[in-house]
């Protein structure tokens, strides 16, 4: 039996995302927690947290796009010709984030609200733009000869407004657990109170697109609810539960990582769930991996580079995170 490429490929995008969300979720829910912290210095804090690793979490952005252009060109056409206008939307509040980021530094007191804002806004519409991405990839895309022929505004639907919405909780989450451990005293506490309303609203939106989703799609409902699929998957929104009330009980303890896992978790569960959803298709209802990759010998050269080049975006990432780790304090970090 030869090497199966495309899953290979399958996988290693998949990981590159997942990485993606967890990394640049949290920096970019720092951004959306700015506006319910308006003490400067305790901004300068939350900057400070992400500044050394920020632009190096949105490598796997990077993995991802450039992954999915080498082995899967008709799903790369098909997802940026349906979701333009949001993938522009979102580089476009990445951008404007990273600038505010850097200009916020040097600015005098009264122009630096004006970065602020600008810093929020950019993590808001970044964010918000891939939960739109992200239920329109759901929804599925109106394919003929492999070649989109769905509108330009196709994504603007009910249900990725509502995912938008939802990721923005999920990236909140991940924002306040990580200034959980990076932060302390009264900022710290700030954080643990706002991470309560925020982990049962993300909750809340977790189970209401659980409903969503398989009573409009009604492969998806086959595959969850049939025999004996409903006793393999079970384990994932039992998880779910528990995941959450383990989030309730530790933001409410003095405890610095462990919320940061549990939110992790909860994400990995949200993503597994969409993964068994979806699995093999990567353009919904029907076009699979194997469907949309390129041929062998595109797949087998662009995967030596890759297995090459992931290694050390992985080391590099770690030693990042260990050289900066601890407690960030006022008067110490980023300039």
């Amino acid at each position: 039996m030869g090497i199966d490429l495309p899953l290979i490929w399958a996988l290693i995008i998949g990981f590159g995302l997942m990485m993606y969300v967890i990394m640049d979720g949290f920096d970019l829910g720092v951004g959306i927690l700015f506006p319910f912290v308006p003490a400067r210095s305790d901004r300068d804090l939350m900057v400070n947290s992400v500044a050394p690793i920020w632009d190096g979490n949105e490598t796997w952005l990077v993995l991802g796009g450039a992954g999915l252009l080498a082995a899967f060109p008709v799903a790369y056409a098909v997802v940026l010709t349906a979701l333009y206008l949001p993938i522009i939307a979102m580089l476009a509040g990445l951008i404007l984030r990273g600038v505010a980021f850097e200009f916020r530094l040097s600015a005098e007191r009264a122009p630096r609200h004006v970065w602020d804002t600008l810093f929020s806004f950019g993590s808001y519409l970044a964010t918000f733009s891939q939960g739109v991405v992200l239920g329109t990839f759901i929804k599925g895309f109106e394919v003929t000869n492999r070649a989109y022929t769905g509108g330009p505004f196709d994504w603007l639907t009910p249900f990725s407004i509502f995912t938008g919405l939802a990721l923005l909780f999920a990236y909140a989450l991940l924002g306040a657990t990580w200034l959980i451990i990076k932060t302390e005293g009264p900022l710290q506490e700030r954080m643990r109170a706002l991470a309560r309303p925020i982990i049962i609203t993300l909750f809340v939106a977790i189970v209401i697109v659980s409903i969503w989703t398989p009573l409009e799609h009604r492969a998806i409902a086959e595959r969850w609810f049939s025999f004996p699929n409903i006793i393999l998957f079970s384990p994932v929104p039992v998880l779910v539960v528990l995941a959450t009330l383990a989030l309730l009980w530790s933001v409410q303890r003095d405890s610095h990582g462990l919320p940061f896992v549990l939110a992790l978790a909860l994400i990995f569960l949200g993503y597994s769930g969409l993964v068994i959803s979806l699995w093999p298709n990567i353009l919904p209802p029907s076009i699979s991996i194997w469907d949309a990759a390129s041929p062998p010998q595109s797949l087998g050269f662009t995967l030596v580079g890759a297995l090459f080049i992931i290694p050390f975006i992985l080391m590099y990432t770690a030693w990042a995170y260990s050289v900066f780790r601890g407690k960030v304090r006022a008067g110490e970090g980023y300039h």
